[in-house]
């Protein structure tokens, strides 16, 4: 059941040619990476009563009372036990699902071990425009998807060509967050549409949502590593971590803008390190957007 979607063939804005995305920290501060070329798509079936149940508990924790509203709400895989105890260990099934992608290597372990340590969120939405996750480690993660709640819905990447997803309850998601992505109704050509989610019986949707943690031998692994800015510059790649879209289109924003964006003396990572050094109490977690 598992489908692998290509997601390497990219429209890119001129005058660049290419996508790369650079980091907030300081470990790739003068590196950059370019997307992972891959979306998987996993099918898994679970029983209408524990999603009901996780239904209930994850909309009464979020506000999205307008269209085009994204709220998530944290959760840990102990407390979604305790909510569905029928459903059984949902890490296990999710590993299993995510093991088939390999992008962590071949060991389901790797997989159990980063979803239990990692942050597992609700996130409801009313559609969602168009934007990308790429603030501070995320520009080191891969983000996966389980859809709980969604009818009439579809996962759009828009500079991805052929990358228009329908998606089910219980599809789960393995994709590349700093590419941008929305959800859009399919009648609305790969475009998000605000009016298309303001009333009707599917105007929301809920999922649960976290991150995969790969470390620079993986990202090679994957086709992706971590090399030098100038690289990416003679390249004419686009930083992924300063690009804005168009909440509609997707269209890259202000491009005159971003001109200087690959080259070695911007370095995003360093610039945060020292922000943070300053601060007198630690970083709240980013939300997603």
């Amino acid at each position: 059941m598992h489908r692998v979607v290509a997601a390497d063939r990219h429209v890119v804005p001129a005058p660049f040619r290419a996508w790369a995305v650079r980091s907030e920290e300081a470990c790739h501060a003068h590196q950059a990476r370019v997307p992972y070329a891959r979306v998987h798509v996993m099918p898994l079936h679970t029983r209408d009563a524990p999603e009901q149940a996780w239904l209930r508990a994850g909309y009464g924790r979020v506000q999205i009372a307008q269209a085009g509203d994204v709220d998530y709400a944290a959760t840990t895989w102990a407390e979604l036990a305790d909510i569905a105890p029928q459903a059984g260990d949902l890490t296990t099934v999710i590993a299993d699902a995510l093991q088939q992608t390999g992008v962590l290597g071949s060991d389901v372990a790797a997989y159990r071990a980063a979803l239990q340590h990692g942050r597992v969120d609700f996130l409801a939405s009313r559609g969602a425009g168009f934007h990308n996750d790429v603030a501070r480690h995320w520009s080191r993660c891969l983000f996966w998807l389980l859809a709980l709640d969604v009818a009439d819905v579809e996962f759009v990447m828009p500079h991805v060509m052929g990358m228009r997803q329908p998606l089910a309850a219980g599809d789960l998601l393995l994709f590349d967050q700093t590419m941008a992505h929305g959800l859009c109704r399919p009648r609305d050509a790969g475009q998000f549409v605000l009016p298309s989610f303001e009333s009707g019986h599917h105007d929301r949707q809920l999922f649960l949502t976290g991150e995969l943690l790969l470390d620079d031998a993986q990202w090679q692994a994957l086709g992706s590593p971590w090399l030098p800015v100038e690289d990416h510059q003679q390249r004419g790649a686009l930083d992924l971590l300063v690009a804005s879209f168009d909440e509609r289109s997707g269209a890259v924003q202000r491009l005159s803008a971003m001109h200087r964006c690959m080259h070695g003396d911007v370095c995003h990572g360093l610039e945060q390190e020292g922000a943070l050094q300053g601060q007198s109490t630690p970083p709240q977690p980013e939300k997603r957007t």
